[in-house]
């Protein structure tokens, strides 16, 4: 059903199960956690920093996440936002945010996913967001292609910066930060027909890997952030570097995703700001 990349079609036969049909199953049924606490959470809520926000529906579906994969990979590792590590194997480890836009689901605004990737030695090899109440799922295995809700999708063709429509974010901590991508908004506000900020990283990489987006940036962010929406735009036919051109945005520290076609426009506006 899926085109599966050599390296997970072979660790697949060998674990002995179809790690994308797993992985999907898993995002919606952590999707259904998170929609069960839908609008019934604003008044139980914790603060992990001035306005970053953790709920209890973080923490109950990051459970069922690291449960199962627990319970399917228990030699694998695991890296996700709220709680700590899980040891495992150095050469399979799985990526979780299991609500990426905590604020957005706090106010009940539409804007938040679930966010899962698999990594082999250090590269993602797949890919899932899902996000419930837009009713979008998004999937990538790295050389089969990215996809939305099991049709193809492609970055978009936009060839000048003034003509993309971007997004962005703003770091938690931005009070206490020089770079706090204020400077960076308002010019690329003025180079562009627009920037958006969504509240989810994960869903702005969504966007662009399907074309609605053409690029996207942001400073301060973490692995798990990020890991899954690059694999989306790169398998979509976009580009991902941090901003010196590099691979080191999958620490999450800062992040250039684009269609390609504009990339360097945008690292060049982003250079000019600092």
């Amino acid at each position: 059903m899926y085109a599966l990349c050599d390296a997970i079609e072979q660790w697949s036969r060998k674990a002995g199960i179809a790690v994308i049909e797993f992985t999907l199953r898993l995002a919606e049924n952590a999707g259904r956690v998170l929609m069960s606490h839908l609008g019934k959470v604003r008044d139980d809520v914790e603060h992990k920093g001035r306005v970053d926000l953790v709920t209890v529906a973080d923490r109950d579906a990051e459970e069922l996440i690291v449960s199962s994969i627990r319970e399917r990979f228990p030699d694998h590792a695991i890296l996700v936002e709220e709680g700590a590590p899980k040891a495992g194997s150095r050469d399979a480890r799985w990526v979780v945010d299991p609500l990426d836009g905590t604020t957005n689901f706090v106010h009940g605004y539409p804007f938040f996913c679930v966010s899962i990737a698999f990594e082999l030695d250090g590269e993602p090899e797949l890919a899932v967001i899902h996000a419930p109440v837009l009713g979008e799922t998004y999937r990538a295995v790295r050389g089969g292609g990215a996809f939305m809700n099991d049709k193809p999708i492609r970055v978009s063709s936009t060839s000048r910066l003034i003509e993309s429509l971007l997004a962005t974010g703003f770091p938690y901590n931005r009070w206490e930060l020089e770079r706090n991508n204020l400077t960076e908004f308002s010019r690329l506000t003025m180079a562009t027909q627009g920037v958006r900020r969504s509240g989810s990283a994960a869903l702005d990489l969504a966007g662009v890997s399907s074309g609605r987006l053409d690029g996207f940036w942001e400073f301060e962010l973490k692995p798990w952030d990020v890991a899954a929406g690059a694999l989306l735009v790169t398998e979509a036919g976009g580009c991902v570097t941090d901003a010196g051109g590099g691979g080191s945005y999958r620490d999450g520290s800062e992040i250039i995703a684009t269609n390609g076609m504009i990339h360097a426009e945008l690292s060049s506006a982003l250079r000019e700001s600092t």
